[in-house]
């Protein structure tokens, strides 16, 4: 097994249970070590974030179409009250409008993945993700 960004969690932000069991068995079969924490939705993800007995993740993947508050609201709250400063947000969603696209990007994401509906494909996605963050600089 191997870590993806020094020994910090991840942070996974989505609501469906398959897509989070998907997500785990690719980074389960890319053997990514690190812990993968999961909110259903951006509040609960606030709350993880605000939270200081709780370990900074490594990098959040973040699903945009969401209950309560969704992944746009989420990079907004997150953006102004700074929680996720210096943690790179991953926006990987079912979502190819361009409005989302640039949205995010205005909102300093890291980057915008579209979930393939394919497994082999999807762990490709995670591998791309795992290959950029294990090589790439990041504040401490």
């Amino acid at each position: 097994m191997r870590v993806m960004r020094g020994n910090k969690p991840l942070l996974l932000v989505e609501d469906d249970e398959v897509d989070v069991l998907t997500v785990r068995r690719a980074l389960r079969d890319l053997r990514v070590a690190n812990e993968l924490m999961v909110a259903g939705d951006g509040e609960e993800a606030l709350t993880i974030l605000r939270d200081p007995e709780r370990p900074r993740p490594a990098l959040i993947l973040l699903d945009l179409n969401m209950p309560r508050m969704n992944g746009l609201e989420f990079l907004r709250a997150a953006r102004e009250e700074e929680v996720a400063r210096g943690i790179p947000i991953v926006v990987l969603t079912t979502s190819r409008q361009d409005q989302d696209i640039f949205e995010g990007f205005d909102l300093n994401v890291a980057g915008y993945m579209v979930k393939p509906v394919d497994y082999r494909k999807f762990v490709e996605v995670m591998q791309a993700i795992d290959l950029y963050w294990t090589l790439s600089e990041l504040p401490r």
